[in-house]
């Protein structure tokens, strides 16, 4: 229980993006019913259609989740700093939050940028954990 309590702010940065990646999910969702979508059918890949940019979205997150959760349990299980911890595991929470808004609105740019910024919340987290090993 003590693990728990001193990664409680990771543990809750993980519910978190769990319930962003439903939103995500549910917004690509909706746009697929709005735009009367066939079920299964390709999404034809246009950066101006919304479904495509929503489907991007849902996509790339599915993609970087596995080694966030991969790299936070490698810290919980190094016993990295759990504040460090709990930190990078926000900014990458919070990067891909933004990271959606700007793939929705398309700009590309921010976006890019924000996406380098999860890229840098994920090697802080491996960096933290492997401190721990030297």
């Amino acid at each position: 229980m003590e693990l728990v309590q001193s990664y409680s702010i990771t543990i809750v940065a993980l519910g978190f993006l769990a319930a962003l990646m439903l939103c995500q999910l549910l917004v690509a969702d909706v746009v697929g019913i709005r735009l009367k979508h066939v079920p299964g059918s390709q999404v034809p890949s246009d950066h101006e259609n919304p479904l495509f940019r929503a489907s991007r979205v849902v996509a790339n997150t599915n993609e970087s989740v596995a080694i966030f959760v991969l790299a936070v349990f490698f810290c919980i299980l190094s016993e990295a700093a759990a504040n460090t911890t709990g930190y990078a595991a926000w900014a990458f929470v919070m990067a891909r939050f933004l990271y959606a808004v700007c793939y929705y609105s398309n700009w590309q740019l921010a976006r890019s940028v924000v996406f380098a910024l999860s890229l840098v919340s994920l090697a802080a987290l491996l960096a933290n954990g492997f401190w721990q090993w030297l």
